[in-house]
């Protein structure tokens, strides 16, 4: 009894074998059968490495929301040379709610040499080259995410050269904590000092041909200092063409939230526009000398998050590409094959076209002629 409802069984899953097999004996091969089953074998594993390889890939997936955190601090990572001496110049924050950040909070003024060494211009002029890649192709901002603590600082290193050259200009670096509101940031002649209706530098006791605001960015950046990330100001350097001339950066401030396979980390990136004019009050161009940096924090947080292909995914697109390729060769295959056929099935015709044969009765006949052994000859 077991026997027979096994053979009951066995005989049910024949029937829905969806899969049936032919035997080699009724299969028939061909030259063109094999080299279109070479090709489609090629093609599959061409076809195969370069979905691997997408797989492996990640891309980077940017989601928009409201930036509800308004108490916290924001940090200003600051790192600018200017030509004039130390004790020329002072640095401070003032925002919209009149509060001021001196640069005693966190800035430290360091005598340095303005000119560059050649290992020094040669890696500036590598990021300048960068900054303009990364304005034509925007999509290259995703591979320095990637490469976030991995890629080396972009900082300059320390001059090599015991030059006995004093020094001619001021490295100001460091951060402050600023209120998340929109400020100025700004570099100009004299030691800020604070006062009732806002804030003054002492600038009397520096005469005018003092002046000279050519500058250098090294690094500027808000939020988490995030070693590898090439922030739009990194590698700029003006030179002043005039003493009492002003440069502005207008600068607009997105938070971000950074989450990749490396790193998960809260920055902030952002854009800027340029502007820098002569300061000459008999010609109507009122102001003060100096470097300022505006900047606006947006009312939008991004997340930034990498993101990976599933395996399940991977696979689903795999059977695609085989199966795919198999049924699309073997459609064309028989296709062709059916083509030719017809063709040459033309070509015998013709050459065995039907002949008119007398005979003996005065009648003709159209039958194909028997080839005979003499006819073969």
């Amino acid at each position: 009894m077991r026997r027979l409802n096994r053979k009951k069984t066995l005989n049910l899953m024949k029937e829905l074998d969806a899969f049936p097999k032919v035997p080699e004996s009724y299969v028939e091969t061909s030259a063109s059968g094999g080299t279109v089953s070479l090709i489609a074998f090629t093609t599959i594993a061409f076809l195969t490495i370069m979905e691997f390889m997408v797989y492996r890939d990640t891309w980077m997936k940017y989601e928009y929301e409201v930036d509800k955190d308004f108490t916290s601090k924001l940090r200003i990572n600051i790192d600018i040379t200017v030509a004039m001496r130390c004790q020329y110049v002072g640095a401070d924050v003032l925002d919209l709610a009149e509060t001021m950040v001196a640069s005693a909070d966190g800035l430290i003024y360091e005598p340095v040499i303005f000119e560059l060494t050649p290992q020094q211009k040669e890696l500036q002029r590598m990021l300048q080259l960068i900054q303009s890649r990364l304005q034509e192709e925007h999509s290259l901002q995703d591979v320095i995410f990637k490469s976030a603590f991995k890629s080396a600082s972009t900082a300059l290193p320390p001059r090599e050269d015991n030059s006995l050259q004093s020094p001619d200009a001021c490295r100001i670096h460091g951060h402050l904590y600023v209120n998340k509101v929109a400020g100025n940031f700004h570099i100009t002649v004299g030691k800020a000092i604070p006062h009732p209706r806002g804030h003054a530098h002492l600038a009397a006791l520096v005469s005018h041909e003092s002046y000279n605001f050519s500058h250098r960015i090294d690094h500027l950046s808000f939020g988490e200092l995030i070693p590898g990330i090439i922030n739009p100001l990194d590698g700029t350097e003006k030179i002043a063409s005039d003493y009492n001339q002003m440069f502005q950066y207008f600068i607009t401030v997105v938070p971000t939230k950074l989450h990749t396979y490396k790193i998960s980390a809260e920055t902030h990136q952002f854009s800027v526009t340029e502007r820098e004019r002569v300061i000459n009050h008999a010609a109507g161009s009122h102001g003060v000398s100096g470097i300022f940096m505006k900047y606006d924090i947006s009312s939008l947080m991004v997340t930034v998050t990498e993101e990976h292909m599933p395996f399940w995914q991977f696979l689903v697109r795999l059977c695609g590409i085989i199966g795919g390729i198999f049924s699309t060769t073997g459609i064309l295959h028989g296709f062709g094959r059916f083509v030719a056929e017809i063709i040459f099935c033309r070509f015998r015709l013709g050459s065995y076209r039907s002949t008119s044969v007398p005979l003996p009765d005065g009648h003709t006949s159209n039958h194909l002629p028997l080839l005979t052994e003499n006819s073969t000859h």
